[in-house]
């Protein structure tokens, strides 16, 4: 088969199974293409929940699927690759964050979406990478603990007045962004602005003009006048960025910027995914009832 007729034939097999096909900024072009909907892991996991339809193609990664079948536990879920997990979420254990908990006894914790379930049902609150200052500034309590990524944390520190406890994770992808990346890219587009995902480390972050999410960086590109963008991100968001702003020149400033688990969702993998209606991905429900919490928590905070 085609590219194009493995599309169409995906298209029809969504219709005909009653399926919402979702795909992370991240993913490869011609699945962003496929897709119903685009957009960030918690973005899509509430579109999970508000679709009528009765079945769900998540498109990314592990925790991405967990958080759709937290939020819609009557639908089924289905991740076309299993294998496609987030190093960073592997980085904080429910076993791990039980012992930093007692460390710091009364503290509460914020845990970023990009985390398990098993993680979420031990937290207070989650957090997106867009709102997670927000998020900390809206508890009462002087301490808090930020888990499972350090850089993300530490932005949240310097934004915040209060005392911070940082899980020591990170994104592979992110971390491999370096200054002389910045610098030299700066150098070729010395008009461009650059903008950083606050899963970068610091002293990329103290580059940047401006630290937003995925879908910050979307409004940012349309919003600002500059024509030259340096994005400092993972590849995946240029297929979106380029699309939506035509006229504009979108610079990644290293070829590493890529997340091969992001990378690993073919359209092949979907098509079987709905042939096979797997595999499914479901929570025990003792920690769905846990989870679910945190993220109530977060999505009851006022939005600006």
């Amino acid at each position: 088969m085609t590219e194009k007729e493995i599309t169409q034939e995906i298209l029809r097999l969504a219709d005909e199974r009653d399926a919402l096909i979702l795909a992370h900024n991240y993913q490869r072009d011609e699945i962003q293409e496929l897709a119903h909907i685009t957009g960030d892991s918690l973005a899509l996991s509430l579109e999970a929940a508000r679709t009528e339809k009765q079945v769900i193609v998540f498109c990314g990664v592990h925790f991405m699927a967990e958080s759709a079948a937290i939020l819609a536990p009557e639908k089924v879920v289905l991740l076309p690759r299993l294998d496609a997990g987030c190093p960073m979420a592997d980085m904080v254990t429910a076993e791990g964050l039980r012992a930093m908990k007692a460390q710091f006894p009364g503290v509460p914790v914020v845990t970023y979406v990009n985390s398990s379930a098993a993680v979420k049902a031990e937290s207070d609150i989650c957090c997106t990478s867009a709102n997670a200052v927000k998020v900390v500034a809206s508890l009462p309590d002087a301490e808090v603990i930020l888990t499972p990524d350090r850089n993300l944390g530490r932005y949240i520190a310097s934004q915040v007045d209060k005392v911070c406890h940082f899980w020591d994770g990170y994104c592979p992808t992110h971390e491999r962004l370096s200054v002389e990346d910045i610098q030299i890219a700066r150098a070729d587009f010395p008009d461009a602005v650059f903008m950083a995902h606050p899963e970068c480390p610091p002293e990329i972050l103290a580059l940047a003009d401006h630290i937003c999410s995925t879908s910050g960086m979307y409004t940012y590109a349309k919003e600002n006048p500059a024509q030259q963008f340096i994005v400092g991100t993972e590849a995946g968001i240029l297929y979106r960025l380029r699309k939506e702003n035509p006229g504009k020149e979108f610079i990644l400033p290293t070829s590493r910027l890529i997340c091969p688990n992001m990378k690993l969702t073919s359209l092949e993998d979907v098509l079987k995914a709905l042939q096979t209606m797997s595999p499914r991905v479901t929570v025990p429900e003792d920690v769905r009832i846990r989870a679910r919490v945190t993220l109530d928590r977060m999505l009851a905070i006022p939005r600006d």
